[in-house]
């Protein structure tokens, strides 16, 4: 198909050496050859009467141009595969969709675990890709390569749709048998312990450490750090040790673990989560029908939607 000369087709090639900003990569991607993808660069090349992409050291970096053009080729390719690809399901039982969410391992254990249960007696051939969160999540949101994105609300972008799912609060959890803290921690107590705490990434620290110097201008004293918040509860079992996690997930493993949940010895902020979408999925009825299920399931949500 053609339009004013620019055979569509050559738009999803541009979409992927965009993105790749490498001949090898983006041809193993589009199952061309390395000939083949270079040719269609070629043509990309006459048509838009620019280089896109231009050969610096090793890389390929993207010319003014290109990096105008990425934003509304990924939009122009979303709104087809959305609006015009698509088949409507009038029969949710029949639907065989393909859900791609982007939540933490938080998440999936206190929510999807069961949502995922309750979709597939209800939809059995819905299938799901869950993702973990990483540097480049919002990127991916915006780039339409996630369905859905549920993250604490200043991880929303604010050119799309977000709604607030729900808000959390935190809890202090240490091991059963340590005699060492009694039914009530301090201020004083609780920076004395050792911490178990969560960091994601090279430049994320946990986020509970920058509010308490702002407000106290003081630090815990971390002994432990994990990459993920399960494991949280599970290293405090054995040690005098403390951890500050989701009251969700810590209610979770306390049915199964020798824990105990205390309150903080300070009111923390709560947590509020937000589901995020790609604006071209604002109609998507299918989505939409997967966050209405999420909202159901999902104790403290709210249905306030943001543009």
């Amino acid at each position: 198909m053609r339009f004013k000369h620019l055979d569509l087709n050559l738009l999803v090639a541009l979409d992927v050496l965009l993105e790749e900003q490498n001949i090898t990569r983006a041809a193993a991607r589009l199952h061309m050859t390395q000939s083949a993808t270079s040719g269609v660069l070629g043509r990309l090349r006459t048509y838009f009467e620019d280089d896109l992409l231009v050969q610096v050291g090793r890389k390929m970096m993207p010319t003014p141009l290109a990096k105008e053009l990425e934003i509304p080729v990924r939009e122009v390719l979303l709104k087809i595969q959305t609006s015009i690809t698509a088949k409507p399901v009038y029969d949710i039982s029949e639907s065989k969709r393909h859900f791609r969410i982007m939540a933490s391992d938080y998440l999936i254990s206190v929510i999807f675990a069961e949502v995922i249960q309750a979709v597939n007696r209800e939809a059995p051939q819905i299938t799901f890709e869950l993702m973990s969160p990483g540097e480049t999540a919002l990127e991916m949101l915006m780039r339409g390569e996630v369905d859905l994105m549920i993250a604490p609300e200043h991880y929303m972008a604010k050119e799309h749709p977000s709604q607030l799912l729900f808000e959390e609060q935190h809890v202090c959890v240490v091991w059963e048998g340590n005699t060492s803290i009694g039914e009530h921690l301090s201020l004083e107590r609780y920076l004395e312990l050792g911490h178990v705490s969560v960091a994601f990434g090279r430049s994320r620290a946990p986020g509970i450490e920058e509010w308490f110097m702002n407000q106290y201008g003081c630090k815990r004293r971390l002994e432990v750090i994990t990459h993920d918040f399960n494991t949280l509860p599970q290293l405090v079992i054995g040690t005098e040790r403390v951890a500050t996690m989701h009251s969700r997930l810590a209610r979770l493993y306390a049915r199964s673990l020798p824990l105990r949940i205390l309150p903080p010895p300070v009111e923390l902020p709560a947590m509020r989560e937000y589901m995020g979408w790609h604006r071209s999925l604002d109609r998507d009825p299918m989505l939409r029908w997967l966050r209405e299920r999420l909202v159901h399931m999902t104790p403290g949500t709210d249905s306030d939607v943001t543009p």
